[in-house]
């Protein structure tokens, strides 16, 4: 994977409230005794499925992007090489992609959701959030959230180490927009609603739903441009994709239960295999088609 050095970064994509706190308020984040930031993902239905326990509308600081903009301005050479730079880009791919896609291939109008670079805790309109949680998205409110620490844990605790790796997460939380947007996650909310029993079940349809819609990104990020028409990247191989692969894996349900010693119960499962990751990103990015991301089918 390389990144154009030349394309400007839009940082009016990202929020920086890394110094805005926040604080848990009371609320806890319930990560089912697994600790650590890839217990989030094992939760993250119940921020996508209608918000944390109690919410509240309380956002504490409005971030400064101060330090953003002038690390990341094209004036700097080695803006590369700063993470927060690399994933603002990240975020300006995506969103470039699903402005086209969105309306080719459903009919709707896509509109950008904001990503909150915080540390620690944070104030979402789902609640307060710890960095325990992992990334996520929250309806409520049409922002993605990730505290950039995440990655060091999906590394060294998980083994999910590429580059990649990175835009991966943030194009599965972007995926979870595309649902809000094209009314799908209020129609699997619905449907839980209606049948609890089967709320796991809908879970994963709705997590391997935002894969394929990663994978569909990544098979197209080398068209997306800037807002002055330069490509954001120059080039994505094979070997980023399976990093990309690498990761799903790395955070899937089972995965996650062999990891934390305990046995596989797939009727615990809330996002899917490792399999089942891996061939919903492989059907996403092979197809190149979002409706070919049809999980509920």
């Amino acid at each position: 994977m390389e990144l154009n050095e030349n394309a400007e970064a839009d940082t009016s994509q990202v929020t920086d409230r890394r110094g805005s706190g926040g604080g848990l308020g009371g609320i806890p984040i319930p990560i089912g005794g697994l600790g650590g930031g890839i217990g989030g993902l094992v939760v993250l239905a119940l921020l996508v499925i209608g918000g944390f326990v109690g919410g509240n509308t309380l956002f504490g600081g409005e971030g400064d992007n101060g330090n953003i903009e002038e690390s990341c301005s094209t004036a700097n050479p080695d803006r590369l090489k700063n993470a927060d730079c690399r994933n603002l880009l990240y975020v300006n791919s995506i969103q470039a992609y699903w402005e086209k896609a969105l309306p080719e291939s459903f009919g709707e109008q896509y509109q950008q959701a904001d990503t909150n670079f915080f540390s620690q805790a944070v104030s979402t309109g789902c609640g307060n959030a710890d960095s325990g949680v992992g990334p996520f998205y929250c309806p409520q409110d049409d922002q993605v959230y990730i505290d950039l620490t995440f990655y060091n844990e999906l590394a060294n605790r998980f083994g999910a180490d590429g580059e990649f790796a990175q835009p991966y997460v943030l194009a599965h939380e972007y995926g979870h927009h595309v649902q809000d947007l094209l009314g799908t996650e209020a129609d699997v909310r619905r449907q839980m609603e209606r049948d609890p029993g089967n709320q796991n079940a809908l879970s994963v349809k709705l997590e391997l739903q935002a894969d394929c819609y990663a994978g569909v990104w990544a098979k197209h990020a080398t068209e997306t441009t800037s807002r002055s028409g330069k490509p954001i990247f120059k080039s994505i191989t094979q070997a980023d994709i399976d990093q990309a692969l690498d990761a799903a894996a790395a955070i899937g349900d089972d995965a996650i239960q062999k990891k934390m010693g305990g046995s596989v119960d797939e009727s615990k499962f809330t996002h899917g295999s490792s399999a089942q990751r891996k061939q919903w990103f492989t059907t996403g990015y092979q197809s190149g088609d979002p409706k070919s991301c049809n999980t509920f089918a």
